[in-house]
């Protein structure tokens, strides 16, 4: 992986001259080793908001974080849940709120205490409920995604409010949601219920990552997606392949025909009217991404362009599933419909709906042998882009590269996060930030996920320099401080 390290982003010096940064580092350092024991203790929870799991364990986590804000010196803390469209109870989700000085604006502060269920104990190194520490990582389901990120809002909160004391008039809502493993289902409908408990200014998103071990990064985009199945048919009813096989291709066959045409020979996806841009601050080069990714040898990459760009900024398709027969339950007949499920994944600025018609018409338009084909829509998430030029994503990138001593680069996520997407909408005049603790290493939703302790130390040292920053006045143009 590789960076430009040249032009650390600088703030006005009427923000950061009588910044206390070696105190707040100071007061960061100083709690360190309770910030990582209370973080072990959050791991012990297995708290998962999967349906097949005890969901009582979400509850004690709920009540776990809560009593950390409060600890932290928030006293309007509370436990808030909607409905599910079903009728059952949402995950829940922990609020606490200290309220902004006059003329000051408030900062939100998101995470989530739910995790991902463990998966084949046998291929964990220890309990993953259990957090140890090895070699500077912390290990534990959970360590890294998301109760790390938790741990560094609550930790640079209260770094801050030592520091500065009656001077931090910055308003701070802790948003600590209880069901992102699993889709968040109730996301939206609590927004909506809670839009005025949860209006800020800025929203600091901690469930990303650094670009590596030693170089921090800011989030500044994420993909879209779409999905749908794609139907080939070719007869009404299956037919014996000795009897009729020859002039009749089986549709299987034309299916995989039809998937040929989703790819060109470069394999850069070839369906028309889609948005693709390039990426060129920082860049993944092939030796390193060939061994992250497990590419086997000889298997060569596809598409063009830098790797970055074909992994944040370009569309990119993949076959989810099929339903075909198996190689077990395989006979000698000629099968009359084959299915597909696709997944695309759509470049910042890419309009979900537009993409969705540009499939459909892809695939009516690339019919396999006259094959009767259909395209039936699926989900549809929105990309995001930060406007890196504004206050608040100037104001992190300073703040990032302070704490780290280097410059902070500028990353995407070849992913989604679709509650990215109601937060835009539901507070447009929010400056949205995503960040992280996370590193190429963690192995989030993986068998021993870790936490690198050295990196998450910074990551509490940035964020208490970026809630310093608005304190003095980073997002001035909009919410100007009394008197300035």
């Amino acid at each position: 992986m590789t960076h430009n390290d040249q032009g650390a982003t600088a703030l006005p010096a009427k923000v950061t001259d009588n910044l206390p940064l070696d105190e707040l580092r100071h007061s960061v350092a100083e709690n360190f080793s309770s910030t990582v024991a209370e973080l072990t203790k959050l791991v012990a929870i297995p708290g998962i908001a999967w349906d097949a799991f005890d969901a009582t364990h979400l509850d004690t986590s709920a009540r776990a974080v809560a009593a950390l804000i409060r600890a932290a010196g928030v006293e309007d803390v509370q436990i808030l849940r909607v409905a599910k469209d079903d009728g059952g109870p949402g995950g829940p989700a922990v609020v606490g709120r200290k309220a902004a000085a006059p003329g000051f604006p408030t900062v939100v502060l998101y995470a989530h205490h739910d995790v991902q269920p463990p998966g084949d104990a046998q291929l964990w190194d220890s309990d993953p409920f259990v957090a140890q520490e090895r070699a500077g990582r912390l290990y534990g389901r959970g360590a890294a995604d998301d109760k790390a990120g938790i741990m560094a809002h609550i930790a640079a909160f209260s770094a801050v409010e030592k520091v500065l004391g009656a001077d931090f008039g910055v308003g701070v809502t802790f948003f600590i949601e209880g069901e992102e493993e699993a889709g968040s289902p109730t996301f939206r409908t609590f927004l909506e219920k809670y839009r005025a408990l949860l209006a800020g200014d800025v929203i600091v998103v901690a469930d990303s990552a650094n670009w590596q071990v030693g170089i921090p990064a800011l989030t500044t985009s994420l993909r879209g997606l779409v999905d749908g199945v794609v139907e080939v048919s070719v007869t009404s009813h299956a037919v014996h392949s000795g009897m009729f096989g020859g002039p009749l291709l089986d549709a299987p066959t034309l299916l995989a025909r039809l998937i040929a045409t989703f790819h060109d020979e470069q394999g850069s996806v070839a369906i028309e009217g889609l948005v693709r841009n390039e990426h060129s601050d920082v860049d993944y080069d092939e030796a390193t991404f060939r061994a992250d990714a497990g590419v086997l040898d000889g298997v060569q990459l596809a598409g063009r362009g830098t790797i970055t760009s074909r992994l944040w900024t370009q569309p990119a398709l993949s076959v989810i599933g099929m339903d075909v027969p198996s190689v077990e339950m395989s006979s000698n007949t000629l099968l009359p419909t084959a299915r597909a499920k696709i997944s695309l994944r759509l470049a910042p600025g890419q309009d979900p709906a537009a993409a969705m018609a540009a499939v459909a018409e892809h695939v009516q338009s690339n019919a396999p042998f006259g094959a009767k084909v259909s395209f039936v829509p699926g989900e549809a998430g929105q990309s995001f882009a930060t406007d890196t030029q504004a206050p608040a994503a100037q104001a992190a990138l300073w703040a990032l590269g302070e704490s780290w001593g280097v410059r902070a680069v500028e990353t995407g996520i070849g992913g989604s996060i679709p509650f990215i997407a109601d937060l835009k909408e539901i507070y447009p005049g929010a400056q949205i930030l995503v960040t992280g603790v996370e590193d190429p290493d963690s192995r989030a939703h993986s068998a021993n996920e870790s936490l690198h302790l050295g990196e998450f130390e910074k990551a509490i040292v940035a964020q208490a320099y970026l809630l310093g920053a608005i304190n003095n006045g980073a997002l001035a143009e909009h919410n100007p401080r009394p008197g300035s």
